[in-house]
């Protein structure tokens, strides 16, 4: 039978990971390295937000800490922050949106469980990308639903995913 090693948070957050891992409950847990569509569908994510970043007021940051509960830590592929906000170095405060790009080593059950928490947290945007099938989902109500659209009206954000899948090269 496998033991689990439960590690005290401060030693996670003085460590350095490559690449960094999430911190759930006493347990570090490896994120699945990306590859090249991986890669590819992250920086268009950026690159979409930070063109938009003075219009929209955000800051883009891929794979930032963000602190969801006092023991559980995750690493989004991509977090934008209201740049109304302080700067911090672990994310406490909800970001406005959080984007997930699949790995083939994602399962179900941990990323349902990944994005429950980002909801609990309170952040407005949730979204998941499937490189494969170009499929972009919002995750809302416990479920993730097929959407096209992302709309974030208290800071005026509105748009077409597809301006952001135009980007993927």
């Amino acid at each position: 039978m496998a033991t689990t090693t439960h590690v005290p948070v401060e030693v996670y957050l003085r460590s350095e990971y490559e690449p960094d891992a999430e911190y759930v409950d006493g347990v570090i847990q490896e994120r699945p390295v990306g590859e090249d569509d991986h890669s590819a569908w992250q920086e268009a994510i950026c690159a979409w937000f930070r063109q938009h970043a003075e219009e929209y007021n955000v800051r883009v940051r891929p794979e930032l800490r963000v602190q969801v509960k006092p023991t559980r830590f995750l690493v989004p592929d991509v977090a934008i922050l209201n740049a109304a906000n302080p700067r911090e170095k672990i994310a406490t405060l909800p970001p406005v949106a959080v984007f997930e790009v699949l790995s083939p080593e994602n399962t179900i059950r941990s990323m349902m469980r990944k994005l429950d928490d980002y909801q609990q947290m309170g952040i407005p945007q949730i979204w998941v990308v499937d490189p494969d099938d170009k499929v972009w989902q919002r995750f809302e109500n416990g479920r993730l639903v097929d959407s096209e659209i992302f709309s974030l009206s208290e800071l005026g954000i509105v748009f077409e995913m597809n301006e952001i899948s135009g980007l993927v090269r």
